[in-house]
């Protein structure tokens, strides 16, 4: 009997549909990369090959502000979110069933329903409130309004990897009478450090991108590296903003083979 198993590689088309996607996805972002080593100041006329705008961009001592600025807050955000998600990821998996379960899931998930834009006008109006009443108008508020729109992505992953670990190690534990905090140290946190790994780098590149809330809580004096190239977009489109694209797509890349590779060698 013939083999009749849906398979959507066979369908007629998929392979040229499937080229196209992945060219209208990178073609862009390749152009972006070989026009960072443009020799000219045009984005669109190719003149030469150079790291001009590297050393231009490296020598900017505004961008290297926000680029310090953008590692603090993503690092500072990551860190509160990843504690934050883990904490709530241990609430909704490992306890029995119990009544608003799925309210609780609606409510850590929100911001990933809200479209960014109430997000951020709702940071703005509540953070307003605060600095009216207290004075205060540091970078705090920036890295707590990353830290509460990066807790959802962080918990996916770590509730994915609660929800798939299997319980009857700690069982034993339990069975051997480790206390529950023994239990948690030598046995669920191995075993879920690579899904908070995944949650920490997913919220820290989440936070180090952001662009729409940061506009909208920041303080004068607090641009981010996203910002600021915003900021010089309006102005000039200038290839110094490609060459500071290109070095955070390398970050980026970095990030995820690091990952790769810790996850790899853990498994």
């Amino acid at each position: 009997m013939a083999d009749r198993t849906f398979e959507v590689r066979r369908l007629p088309g998929m392979a040229a549909i499937a080229i196209t996607c992945f060219v209208i996805l990178y073609a862009p972002i390749v152009t972006l990369v070989v026009y960072s080593f443009n020799a000219g100041s045009s984005v669109a006329l190719w003149e030469g090959l150079s790291l001009r705008w590297y050393a231009v961009a490296w020598d900017n001592v505004a961008v290297q502000e926000a680029a310090i600025r953008s590692l603090v807050v993503a690092a500072s955000a990551a860190a509160i979110a990843t504690v934050l998600a883990t904490l709530a990821a241990l609430g909704t998996t490992r306890t029995g069933p119990f009544p608003g379960r799925m309210t609780i899931y609606t409510l850590i998930n929100q911001p990933l329903m809200v479209p960014e834009i109430v997000t951020a006008v709702a940071l703005l109006i509540f953070f307003a409130m605060i600095k009216v009443a207290t004075g205060y108008t540091g970078l705090a508020y920036l890295i707590a309004a990353h830290a509460a729109f990066c807790v959802p992505f962080a918990y996916l992953p770590i509730r994915a990897r609660l929800e798939g670990m299997d319980l009857s190690l700690e069982r034993a534990a339990a069975d051997l009478y480790a206390t529950p905090f023994a239990t948690f140290r030598h046995i669920t946190l191995p075993l879920m450090a690579p899904g908070i790994v995944a949650g920490a780098m997913l919220a820290f590149v989440i936070s180090l991108d952001d662009v729409v809330i940061t506009e909208f809580v920041k303080s004068a004096g607090q641009d981010t590296l996203p910002t600021y190239m915003l900021g010089q977009l309006r102005r000039a489109i200038s290839p110094e903003v490609n060459a500071i694209s290109t070095a955070l797509l390398a970050l980026t890349v970095l990030l995820l083979t690091a990952f790769f590779f810790l996850n790899r060698k853990r498994n």
